[in-house]
């Protein structure tokens, strides 16, 4: 399931999410029209209730548009059942949230093997992957670490670790710094950066704070349910 080179990974045609009906009705996507390419690393900004949680809910198969269409790798997957959006996140996306999502009573090598579990992969592979990734993130020294062994930017590289095991076509994550002071924050965007430019993984981010968008290469503003600006950032990745 993957797109060709020149066609946008993700597309969003004309979105609009509504809940509820008559005085209860609340449109939280109005007309939302997107694409991001392969490679790039969008942040998605905007006040709260602006619809940016909503839009990456539906990027991330968690929930479905009311109306228009979502293109992923080329493929219209707003009308698949659960289960389908299941298998597609199983296999081609990556989570990063805010806070962080480790299990407490796991080392960070189970945590990161954990998506490898549900794909079936073997034990073996499993754990060779799960190093590699954590190696990856700089903790390879910390694989037989707990969670609460861990500092909060340590943990933060565990769930990047593990949201790149399984080699996904797109990372999407959910503030992913704002657990996080203003030094590890940073960090944890200079390896997100380091992986979209050395790695190719495509990120979609959404954050409030500008001086982290700011290592995006775009950034999306949204505002009462419809993109207000798409801009590039002036990042430089390829410094």
């Amino acid at each position: 399931m993957m797109s060709a080179p020149d066609e946008p990974m993700l597309e969003l045609r004309h979105i609009s999410k509504i809940y509820g009906q008559d005085e209860a009705r609340v449109v939280a996507l109005d007309d939302v029209s997107l694409s991001v390419m392969r490679g790039e690393f969008v942040a998605v900004m905007g006040p709260s209730g602006s619809g940016k949680s909503t839009v990456m809910n539906i990027l991330g198969c968690l929930d479905t548009p009311t109306l228009g269409e979502y293109l992923l790798f080329g493929a219209e997957v707003g009308g698949l059942d659960r289960d389908q959006r299941a298998l597609l996140r199983r296999h081609f996306l990556g989570f990063i949230f805010q806070g962080f999502n480790l299990l407490a009573r796991t080392t960070a090598l189970e945590n990161v093997e954990l998506p490898l579990i549900y794909q079936g992969v073997p034990r073996d592979e499993r754990q060779e992957r799960a190093m590699a990734a954590l190696a990856k993130v700089g903790l390879e020294g910390r694989a037989t670490h707990r969670p609460s062994e861990l500092s909060g930017g340590q943990q933060q590289r565990v769930a990047i670790a593990r949201a790149i095991v399984t080699k996904p076509g797109l990372i999407l994550a959910d503030e992913p710094t704002g657990n996080l002071d203003s030094a590890r924050g940073r960090e944890i965007m200079e390896l997100l950066t380091q992986l979209n430019r050395d790695e190719g993984l495509s990120v979609v981010m959404v954050t409030h704070e500008p001086d982290m968008a700011a290592f995006a290469e775009r950034i999306v503003t949204f505002v009462d349910g419809k993109v207000n600006s798409d801009v590039l950032s002036g990042a430089d990745h390829a410094a």
